[in-house]
């Protein structure tokens, strides 16, 4: 075995002349363990809600979106559609033009973004499982409808397939002066089919019709201004993004999910690191007891060090002793709160022990929780560093200045 661990564990474990020492000791390894349970709690609700989010973002955007890199709409003909389509690798494609428009229900109004899309676009976004009420339908042989987000029901208080239509009013392109105000709009009026939830920002912002609908009510015939692409699951989603960027040439811009949402994904990873860090320098605070911790154990073992020290040991060796029971407090510590941590999310994720307030208005009805071996490896390695850091300090300005002056020590 090796011997600095040998004595380290031997003081580690054995009952110390002064019940301080002990106590103190017992409150850095109890410190270090709730931090790092803390770290691997927080991050894993974190990374649960972070998850959930991004699901219910996708399930909105496709994997690929085609659009103008200047202008607003474009026409593109049946054989690039084609072309797009059978490439490998490409699920569905579905057109879509959305621009913002009025709407009017009763005597409510709000301004959404009307988002016209081809009869397939169920085939390119998880839209259609996401309906909190009705159903995804935008037309039938007689009549066109209108699939509206939460938010935007909510506000308009909109009854569904009701005979009163929801109004969209869209200013004419042409801009002509008029004294009929009414003649300067374009409008459509159609019934509600259904409501879907995603996300805030969505909810009260968008709604679906069809896409003839919305070139109509635009002005806008045959044209669009983004093709949204649906991949196979395990498809090279680079590698496809690379060709159809050569299919259509350097005047679109073609945007995968990450990039669709660019911003959002920083904010999000940003947010996690922020609250790493914030829970890193509270398990730093924590160690500070290691500090105290060792500093008195080496003066307890004043004489232990001197009878090392006659023995032929070097001022190394006995500053590893000290290292390694710094380390031991750290690992102890780390590895109880690891399993604790861990024992936390198991149970939460098992049988839902925490559940949200007000649950019947969620996507979910208890915290979500999802353990990644990532951080708990960032989290180990944290810990080990802070360790070594705390019990570096008192070797460092304590144990070397004691070997170099022999004045402190006395015999009983």
């Amino acid at each position: 075995m090796n011997f600095p661990f040998y004595i380290a564990k031997r003081y580690l474990v054995a009952k110390k002349s002064h019940n301080a020492i002990n106590i103190i000791a017992s409150i850095s390894l109890t410190g270090i363990a709730v931090g790092t349970m803390a770290l691997i709690v927080v991050l894993s609700v974190f990374n649960g809600f972070d998850h959930v989010v991004k699901s219910l973002i996708n399930s909105f955007n496709p994997d690929l979106k085609v659009t103008l890199v200047e202008g607003k709409t474009f026409m593109l003909d049946e054989t690039t559609l084609d072309q797009i389509k059978s490439t490998k690798g490409v699920t569905a494609v579905a057109a879509v033009l959305e621009d913002k428009a009025l709407l009017r229900y009763d005597e409510r109004q709000t301004i959404a973004i009307v988002k016209g899309v081809s009869h397939n676009y169920s085939d390119v976004s998880g839209i259609d499982s996401m309906i909190a009420e009705g159903e995804f339908r935008l037309t039938n042989q007689i009549q066109s409808f209108a699939i509206i987000g939460q938010g935007i029901d909510i506000f308009l208080n909109v009854i569904l397939n009701s005979p009163r239509q929801m109004g969209i009013y869209v200013p004419k392109r042409s801009g002509q002066v008029s004294f009929d105000p009414e003649s300067a709009v374009n409008r459509k009026f159609l019934n509600v089919s259904g409501v879907f939830l995603i996300e805030q920002d969505y909810d009260s912002k968008y709604i679906f019709v069809p896409l003839e609908l919305a070139q109509d009510l635009f002005e806008y015939p045959g044209k669009i201004n983004a093709v949204e692409i649906k991949l196979e699951p395990h498809a090279h989603h680079q590698e496809i993004q690379n060709n159809i960027q050569l299919l259509l040439g350097d005047a679109f811009r073609i945007q995968n999910r990450y990039q669709q949402n660019e911003v959002f994904y920083k904010t999000m990873q940003m947010e996690k690191w922020a609250i790493f860090l914030i829970l890193v320098f509270i398990l730093i605070v924590a160690s500070f007891n290691i500090i105290g911790t060792l500093t008195m154990l080496i003066l307890e073992k004043k004489t232990d060090i001197i009878t090392l020290q006659n023995l032929g040991a070097s001022k190394k060796l006995i500053d590893r002793i000290f290292l390694v029971e710094g380390w031991l407090v750290s690992v102890a510590g780390a590895v109880i709160g690891l399993a604790a941590g861990l024992l936390i999310c198991w149970l939460q994720i098992t049988f839902k022990l925490i559940q949200l307030q007000g649950s019947g208005t969620f996507i979910i009805d208890a915290y979500p929780v999802l353990v990644k071996p990532v951080d708990i490896l960032v989290t180990g390695i944290a810990v080990i560093i802070i360790g070594f850091l705390a019990a570096w300090l008192p070797i460092r300005f304590v144990t070397r200045k004691l070997l170099a002056d022999k004045s402190w020590i006395h015999t009983e």
